[in-house]
């Protein structure tokens, strides 16, 4: 068995940090993206002018972002995957020092990370559902490797904490899956083993499946639980939330989500734009905790939890300018790259 990595993250006592999730509804702070089709058409040199302006400009955005959480009691950000759009790809991919202005472009980078310190701040990542770590596709570990140390990078800069993963595919056998994901896990390099975490999901493995991989290898269980109440296990919220927490030496780091059409709805796995105050479980309450609110209305979302959670009946605002038809929408665009 492998002990749980320390982190040097900062400890609150008594204290629930509640997380924004990559972007928002209504605050005019932006994260601009691209595709390689479009950067394709370009000849390289423009292509790098094009991308310099769209990494220079997210730099910005996330250093507004992270204001905007130390304002609102807001105390941890998940950074959009593509912050700096199409980093890996084969073709349109590239290295900072290729960019005009890129170590300026990295230096901002890094005086977000001292924002975010200076404020404490927690900071993480989630790479999108095309990073698979126990793929039997060698291409597909190829580029999820690629990802992965991307992501990495960024987060020596920034001091993110977390690289967070789901499992993967079971493949027709999720034992021999699970024994790819712990050899693949032991092949990573530190930058990202170190801030690797694991998460339960909603379709293939459940905390259960997990918590041994977690064990075996020392990478935190970043629990999940609406994909938990989705896919049970057997054990209670009570009894994983322990379990997970054993997992951390630091503070641990989870996920709140509610359905979009209630537990007796079709599709309960479907997040709703906001998290109802009772699907909060109370064992997470009264400790050191993240807690990432993935829900659609986002910064709207994490701070009416917030007055929720303490006991306030205001309301932040009425419902969002934006209806769930257009929150849906954003989410779709931004499904392969922060979820």
């Amino acid at each position: 068995m492998v002990p749980a990595r320390e982190t040097s993250l900062p400890q609150r006592p008594n204290a629930l940090r509640l997380g924004l999730c990559c972007q928002f509804v209504r605050q005019p702070i932006k994260f601009r993206v691209t595709t390689a089709t479009a950067m394709l058409r370009l000849p390289r040199p423009a292509q790098l002018a094009r991308l310099a302006e769209l990494c220079r400009a997210n730099a910005e955005a996330l250093l507004a972002a992270l204001q905007f959480c130390a304002g609102h009691g807001i105390g941890a950000f998940r950074i959009n995957s593509q912050i700096l759009p199409v980093k890996t790809h084969p073709e349109a991919g590239y290295e900072m020092n290729e960019l005009p202005g890129g170590a300026e472009i990295i230096a901002r980078l890094r005086e977000c990370g001292q924002f975010a310190g200076s404020n404490n701040l927690r900071l993480s990542f989630h790479p999108g559902q095309f990073v698979v770590l126990n793929s039997p596709n060698p291409m597909t570990l190829a580029s999820s490797l690629a990802e992965l140390n991307y992501q990495a990078e960024i987060a020596e800069w920034v001091g993110a904490d977390t690289i967070n993963l789901h499992g993967g595919g079971a493949y027709g056998d999720k034992t021999a899956a699970l024994g790819a994901l712990r050899r693949n896990i032991e092949r990573l390099p530190t930058p990202v083993r170190s801030r690797l975490t694991l998460e339960n999901d909603d379709k293939v493995y459940t905390p259960s499946d997990l918590l041994p991989v977690c064990a075996d290898t020392g990478v935190p269980l970043a629990y999940d639980v609406h994909h938990h109440r989705c896919l049970p296990d057997g054990l209670s919220v009570a009894e994983i939330t322990e379990r997970a927490q054993g997992t951390w030496q630091a503070e641990p780091l989870f996920h709140i989500s509610s359905p979009l059409a209630g537990w007796d709805g079709p599709k309960p796995e479907r997040h709703h734009d906001y998290v109802e105050a009772g699907d909060f479980p109370v064992e997470w309450l009264g400790w050191p905790l993240t807690v990432d609110v993935e829900a659609k209305a986002k910064e709207l979302a994490v701070i009416r939890l917030i007055a929720d959670l303490n006991g306030d009946n205001v309301r932040v605002t009425a419902q969002p300018a934006w209806n769930s038809d257009r929150i849906d929408r954003i989410d779709r665009i931004f499904e392969l790259s922060c979820r």
